[in-house]
């Protein structure tokens, strides 16, 4: 084979390639005697490294040296083996050899050719194709051109049927490279829609040739098929080729010797070979092309009915209920987890409607069949199934199942739960751990199917009865046991995480020791020494701190406060992270009994907690960015729950002034935007609580200023919403302070709303809208509250920047719409009566002396309400 040399640094003669080409071809294989064998290996090592550092060279001078380079290295120097293939592999990268093998007329185009007689030649053509689609760190992979090649090669060759004269083990053996050579190729982006129907017809192809072994095997039951196979041990050498019919079989290749196993042995191996190289690749060309073309294929693979009579069709159920092979029924699973993988969006379309009565079957209905089917088929794969790798599959699929369309599940709630206890009980630890998982996921679907925003109808949620016999079940069963497992540290922390999942409402109906139970369970694995365990389980506490029926128990919040306080100092990141986003809800849950029992909950929660609560949130919102996000959350939670008593307390003053620092300087750091829009928030609840010395202390100035510069120059929009928001929470005129600093805020708030539009990222754009609607409400606060002082310097800005004043006012009063980014939930007739309130507060407060000289701004109002109204009137 001709190679052309591409462009050669030190090619001509005398370069240095040249050279050491020369030197390698003048050594010459010594016996040990006549010559030291470690000098010789140091100049061989030498020797291959000069050659390798060289970018390229003449191909017809290097072939013959790199040959000898193979006869001077043996097998045993494993060093030298290595740096040989590393040269081989350099040259070949090198010279353009592709052309010669890959071309129109290359020779492994040839020799893969289906007219090609000698079906060995073909196999080791086609392996040396699945070779070359390898990508090699550091080296580029194959032009496009040549993938096509490859692929329509394997394609054309996985089409063909077997010819008389070749064997069925050779022709397995063929189909296994081929399928290997199409995963390898790792390129599906545009021939991923030709190939998922071609792995459907290898697929079928191994199932074909299942049923052709199981019509002729006395074996009845195809499971116990497979045990032939188990029975002989891998790795034993190849059979002598003089002495079979069949094609020679590759050392690597061969697993089974003549004495331990026959024709039937082998045929059966190779057969499970063809199917799971099929299904291999499948599995890598679902993950190469998009869900979207993926979903057009759905109907090929899973079924939608069971299948009745024979012969069946062939689907990814099929394989996993039927298939001798507990490899390729894993196999078949995993394809399955794959498809599952985030088709939340899809399955969502299923309409499980068994009466429907139209003239075709729509393809929602299709979906929920198919989905039914699949949980039918799992089911029936668990009874069946002994081999505990492909059981770990079949609970992943479950859970992927569950996780994708939880309205079907629940209609397997209990049974379901029936096999997430037999899988913790199980002693295999994977088993028990997707058993877990499978719980989990289970208990999620319950809680969002719940949530007060969830579009299913009450009527067909999972009735709250059900779920408490579920639970009961659980805690009844092994969940406790695998919550204790100290030896199993996954499983513990999966098993956290499927009790953080159960329904507030079913936990609130469950027996008294059971839920002395699950909180003494999660307090004490929040002590665990493990992080993943402890992380869990401080969520976990996080989760049930919000449920109505802890939440007043003062004694559970004061326990759960200190288990959250210990996990806020562990040293492991993710605990802190969680511990802090727990902290975040406990502080939650403060406020909403303070605002629902009063000063009661107030003055019986400890006050040495509460300040050891406000310090441990201070440190951590000088944390990493996971914990300061939360952090910030719960100071603002915590400064707003503060009393008269407290703020007055000489112990509390100075934790209340760092913890303000701390906000402050949180607002106008580089932190990521959601710390920032936290911090926001946590300032506008501190402006919520009248104890505090608002508008007088220093750190006001301080605020507000932050604020200011965050409305009109923060590149992140929603942090602007939360700061003209915290802007406009003070509801009286004291707490925004002097006259200069009330409108130093008013000034910034009008040039915020001037630069609403100006943004560079169109990801921003889409919440211009909403800034607007929330400056305008804060502008229109500001001016119900503006005393005589004011009005100078107001006027001054309605009269420079009037028009643009009044055009976002008059869009704030006709977008009638709720924005939740906002957080302004004002239908038109609230707008109205904001705006009317400003203009009726204005004309008193200008009618009196100091008023007078700041001009007529409530009839600049009273213009752009009367105008708004005469609209509406016409409209």
């Amino acid at each position: 084979m001709a190679a052309v040399a591409g462009p050669a640094r030190g090619a001509g003669p005398g370069g240095p390639f040249r050279r050491y080409l020369a030197r390698l071809g003048a050594l010459r294989a010594q016996p040990g005697a006549e010559r030291s064998a470690g000098g010789r290996r140091t100049e061989l090592h030498l020797l291959f490294d000069q050659l390798i550092s060289e970018n390229c060279g003449p191909a017809a001078a290097a072939a013959g040296p790199s040959v000898q380079a193979c006869q001077l290295v043996h097998f045993e120097q494993e060093h030298l083996v290595s740096k040989v293939c590393q040269l081989i592999h350099h040259l070949l990268n090198r010279f353009q050899y592709l052309q010669d093998l890959l071309g129109k007329t290359g020779l492994l185009v040839q020799f893969s050719d289906p007219a090609q007689p000698d079906v060995e030649l073909r196999r080791a053509a086609v392996h040396s194709m699945a070779n070359l689609c390898l990508s090699v760190p550091g080296q580029p992979c194959l032009d496009e051109p040549y993938r096509s090649i490859c692929f329509q090669t394997f394609l054309s060759v996985l089409q063909s049927s077997k010819t008389s004269n070749v064997d069925d083990i050779a022709f397995c053996m063929n189909r296994r490279k081929k399928s290997k050579g199409k995963q390898k190729k790792g390129e599906f982006a545009e021939e991923g829609k030709e190939d998922l129907c071609d792995t459907g017809n290898e697929s079928n192809h191994g199932a074909d040739m299942l049923k052709l072994n199981l019509e002729n095997s006395s074996c009845l039951d195809p499971r116990a098929c497979a045990s032939d196979v188990a029975r002989v041990p891998a790795g034993k050498d190849p059979l002598p080729s003089h002495g079979s019919s069949w094609k020679r079989i590759s050392s690597s290749e061969s697993e089974y010797s003549d004495a331990e196993g026959g024709i039937q042995s082998k045929m059966r191996s190779y057969q499970a070979k063809v199917r799971q190289g099929a299904l291999a690749c499948f599995l890598s060309a679902i993950k190469s092309i998009e869900k979207r073309v993926l979903y057009g294929y759905w109907s090929a693979f899973v079924p939608d009915a069971p299948g009745i009579g024979s012969p069946q069709s062939v689907t990814l159920m099929t394989i996993a209920l039927k298939d001798p092979s507990p490899k390729t029924r894993a196999c078949s699973l995993q394809v399955l987890s794959a498809i599952l993988e985030g088709s939340k969006q899809f399955l969502s379309i299923a309409e499980d409607a068994n009466d429907h009565k139209r003239a075709f079957t729509p393809f929602s209905v299709t979906i929920a069949s198919s989905i039914r089917e699949l949980h039918r088929c799992l089911l029936l794969a668990l009874v069946a199934e002994s081999s505990s790798q492909t059981l770990t599959q079949i609970i992943k699929v479950l859970a992927l199942l569950v996780k994708g369309y939880f309205s079907m599940a629940q209609s397997y709630l209990l049974e379901l739960g029936e096999v997430a206890c037999k899988c913790m009980e199980e002693t295999d630890p994977s088993i028990q751990l997707h058993g877990a998982k499978l719980l989990e996921e289970l208990g999620t679907g319950v809680v969002q199917q719940h949530k007060p925003d969830s579009a299913v109808a009450p009527e067909k949620r999972v009735p709250v009865s059900m779920v408490v016999t579920f639970w009961t079940m659980m805690l009844n069963g092994p969940l406790p046991g695998a919550l204790q497992n100290s030896q199993h540290a996954t499983l513990q922390t999966s098993a956290c995480d499927a009790l953080s999942s159960i329904l507030p409402e079913a936990f609130g109906s469950l027996q008294n020791d059971q839920q002395i139970l699950c909180i003494t369970l999660l307090l004490g694995l929040n002590h665990s020494e493990t992080p993943l365990v402890k992380a869990a389980a401080v969520r976990a506490l996080g989760v049930y701190i919000l449920f109505s029926c802890l939440r007043q128990d003062v004694m559970f919040v004061a326990d759960t406060a200190n288990a959250i306080l210990n996990s806020l100092h562990d040293k492991s990141p993710s605990v802190r992270a969680k511990a802090a986003w727990s902290l975040g809800n406990l502080t939650d849950t403060l406020i909403v009994n303070m605002e629902t029992m009063g000063q009661s909950f107030q003055e019986e929660f400890s006050d040495l907690l509460l300040l050891k609560m406000l310090r441990s949130a201070t440190e951590a919102s000088k944390d990493k960015d996971k914990v300061k996000s939360n952090a910030v959350r719960a100071l603002g939670n915590l400064l707003h729950f503060l009393q008269p008593c407290h703020v007055a307390h000489p112990r509390f003053r100075e934790a209340i002034e760092e913890s303000l620092q701390a906000l402050v300087s949180t607002v106008q750091s580089e932190a990521t935007m959601k710390v920032r829009w936290n911090a926001c928030y946590a300032l506008g609840n501190v402006f919520k609580n009248s104890a505090l010395p608002l508008g007088e202390a220093a750190w006001t100035t301080q605020a507000y200023s932050a604020l200011s510069s965050v409305v009109k120059s923060c590149k992140n929009f929603k942090v602007r919403i939360k700061s003209a928001m915290a802007l406009s929470i003070p509801d009286r005129r004291e707490c925004y302070g002097a006259t200069e600093q009330f409108c130093q805020i008013w000034s910034a708030l009008v040039e915020a709303l001037q630069k609403s539009e100006d943004t560079e990222d169109f990801v921003e754009f889409k919440y211009s809208a909403s800034l607007r609607t929330q400056v305008c409400q804060a502008l229109l606060h500001l001016l119900s509250l503006a005393q005589g002082a004011d009005l100078p310097l107001i006027w001054e800005t309605v009269a420079a920047d009037g028009d643009a004043i009044r055009s976002y006012i008059v869009q704030y009063m006709k977008s009638g719409v709720e924005d939740s980014e906002a957080g302004t939930h004002t239908d038109l007739c609230g707008r109205e009566r904001l705006l009317r309130g400003a203009v009726e507060h204005l004309r008193g407060i200008e009618e009196e002396p100091e008023g007078r000289a700041g001009g007529r701004v409530s009839a600049y109002l009273e213009g752009i309400l009367s105008n708004h109204m005469t609209e509406l009137t016409e409209a």
